[in-house]
């Protein structure tokens, strides 16, 4: 089917109004982009933002825009009609600026929707070893190669962010042979999943989205590793005490933690308790200009930084027991 993406700007005062108008015209599911909500979006104090995207920040001065989307067919376009029928009067007994009303539409393909997100994925090869393969792509492995499947969903880690390939080309130079990995902060399962391929001998994951946790369980059956090997749970190791001593009920030879500077710094203490005493850290997710902060943090809990990798803007350490 078809659709029509049609946007109206307006200001902030007057986002109630216009969504008020378009429900009462029957649209009753809107998307809203907001500069002023934006930036207070990022000035919540009690959120510490490494890096936004630069994509991300042209909202901070974009107009204020609410999107909706009508089928292509004659009860959509009746509503279309009645909205630009009557949106130009909607400013009239009103006190405050509604903004310039102007309407725009664009047409969309429901197929597009649902797979558009799939251009931006291609085959990556780590290394010799080791290729990361959407599930949808085509892909001759050379002889040796290990092939990870993916679909990435809208769970974090399709292993071509930076982070999560700097975590894989660790893993890669480590013997997982044997061993057990713990990874805190799976996402989409690409750590866990390549940590099994390439030879550990158990995988415990947690995340605290509960989707990133189904895609992950997901992504381990694409590749054959729902055997009993992986267990995935959903949870916060840093507020829930229950969960952090299940987690901790045994110890891991490697844990790996792609997540953010500030999450790493907090799971300090939890790693230096889950980790063996020969054991390998291996954190991602930090960018550059922080990676000093997190390592000296890192060191005071017992930790020596053994290798330290960048890569666009991101760091990447490996530790071991001072």
């Amino acid at each position: 089917m078809n659709w029509a993406e049609i946007s109206i700007q307006t200001a902030t005062e007057g986002i109630e109004i216009v969504c008020g108008f378009l429900m009462a015209h029957g649209v009753s599911s809107v998307m809203i982009e907001d500069a002023a909500d934006f930036e207070n979006f990022l000035q919540d104090t009690t959120i510490h933002w490494d890096y936004v995207d630069e994509d991300l920040m042209k909202l901070t001065t974009a107009p204020t825009v609410i999107k909706f989307y009508l089928p292509d067919n004659p009860q959509g376009y009746e509503t279309l009609n009645a909205v630009k029928r009557d949106l130009p009067h909607l400013q009239e007994g009103q006190e405050i600026d509604l903004g310039s009303l102007e309407i725009s539409l664009t047409y969309k393909e429901e197929e597009d929707w649902e797979t558009a997100w799939q251009k931006y994925y291609h085959p990556i090869v780590v290394s010799p070893r080791l290729a990361v393969v959407p599930e949808w792509e085509k892909y001759d492995a050379p002889a040796g190669q290990t092939v990870l499947r993916m679909n990435p969903g809208m769970a974090f880690g399709s292993g071509s962010h930076d982070t999560t390939r700097l975590c894989l080309q660790f893993l890669d130079g480590l013997s997982l042979s044997g061993l057990s990995v713990l990874d805190m902060g799976c996402g989409s399962g690409i750590l866990s999943i390549a940590a099994l391929l390439m030879g550990a001998k158990s995988v415990s994951a947690v995340d605290i989205d509960q989707l990133a946790v189904k895609i992950a369980h997901e992504n381990a059956a694409l590749n054959g590793c729902d055997d009993g090997r992986l267990s995935i749970c959903c949870g916060n190791v840093l507020e829930d005490a229950a969960l952090a001593d299940e987690i901790g009920a045994e110890s891991y030879d490697i844990i790996v933690a792609n997540i953010v500077a500030d999450v790493i710094k907090a799971m300090a203490p939890l790693f230096a308790r889950y980790l063996k005493a020969d054991g390998t850290l291996v954190v991602s997710g930090i960018i550059t200009e922080r990676a000093e902060e997190v390592t000296s943090c890192l060191e005071v809990h017992g930790f020596a930084v053994s290798e330290l990798r960048e890569g666009n803007g991101w760091a990447a350490a490996v530790l071991k027991r001072a």
